[in-house]
């Protein structure tokens, strides 16, 4: 078994299109949203290595110094999988992005390191 980062992604575009749902509708999506979420969380319990959690504000760090940054990642988790593909399954008409705002999952091994 292998372990892979699944990062999820949203746009400020989509969550403000969410935003702007009136108040009923919106708060009918998140509570569905929450309810299904937690089910899948439960149908992959076995595979879910680190929960994971949303994401707040980005700082980069590079050879110029730190400065505020913006990306289009919303939270991350980790799961075993048998494969690549298998993993990636895994998130098929996942919750971030049938009911949420999220554009996607994005699924990806973390290696091991190399040996020292």
């Amino acid at each position: 078994m292998k372990n892979f980062m699944a990062i999820y992604t949203g746009t400020a575009a989509k969550l403000e299109a969410f935003k702007q749902l009136d108040e009923k509708t919106r708060a009918q999506r998140e509570a569905a949203g929450m309810k299904a979420w937690m089910d899948w969380g439960t149908t992959h319990a076995a595979a879910i290595v680190d929960q994971g959690a949303p994401l707040g504000k980005t700082k980069r760090a590079a050879s110029d110094g730190v400065s505020d940054t913006r990306n289009n990642i919303a939270g991350y988790v980790i799961v075993r999988a048998e494969s690549h593909d298998a993993a990636a399954k895994m998130f098929e008409n996942h919750p971030h992005f049938t009911l949420f705002p999220g554009d996607a999952v994005e699924i990806m091994e973390c290696l091991p390191l190399p040996p020292m």
